[in-house]
């Protein structure tokens, strides 16, 4: 009896090794989601046109309406409103605007809404884009990410990081 009981107890034991170590090499495990998300990346080129509207008297704020065609990864319009404050002219300025993208990104359609927020100041450039929450529509719903526009001798150009929950 006590040798069926260790060799018993050395089978499990051997079982047991080849177990964990099989799962101390086996990559960590996620936890499922009921929606999985699927991250990617897009780029391309946009043309973009601003358009002056009257400043806001209050505020001092220079307003202008953004019109943009997206192109590569990203085929879409997009309208927006962009504010300014600052002086331009000697490097020292702020901005704000929300636009609204509508068309195909990676062959999603729908739409969603940029947020911008830029800086410039003594030569130094800051700019962040993201997906404003919750503003993803059609196939683009519950859309998130970062955008990057780079500008190169008036030649407009971006890449995108997003992620989008998988269909069901």
């Amino acid at each position: 009896m006590r040798i069926a009981n260790l060799l018993a107890s050395t089978t499990l034991c051997a079982c047991l090794g080849v177990s964990l170590q099989a799962a101390a090499q086996a990559p960590a495990s996620k936890p499922l989601r009921k929606d999985p998300i699927l991250t990617r990346h897009a780029e391309g080129t946009f043309d973009v046109k601003t358009t002056p509207l009257p400043a806001d008297d209050q505020t001092g704020a220079g307003r202008y309406a953004l019109d943009k065609q997206f192109h590569g990864d990203l085929e879409a319009t997009s309208k927006g409103l962009m504010l300014g404050a600052g002086d331009p002219a000697k490097g020292a300025a702020g901005y704000v605007a929300m636009e609204r993208v509508t068309g195909a990104l990676h062959g999603h359609t729908g739409s969603f809404s940029l947020q911008h927020m830029g800086t410039m100041d003594q030569g130094k450039f800051q700019l962040t884009v993201i997906v404003a929450p919750g503003s993803g529509s059609g196939e683009l719903t519950g859309i998130t990410g970062t955008m990057t526009i780079v500008n190169t001798a008036g030649k407009h150009s971006y890449t995108f990081e997003y992620t989008l929950p998988a269909a069901p």
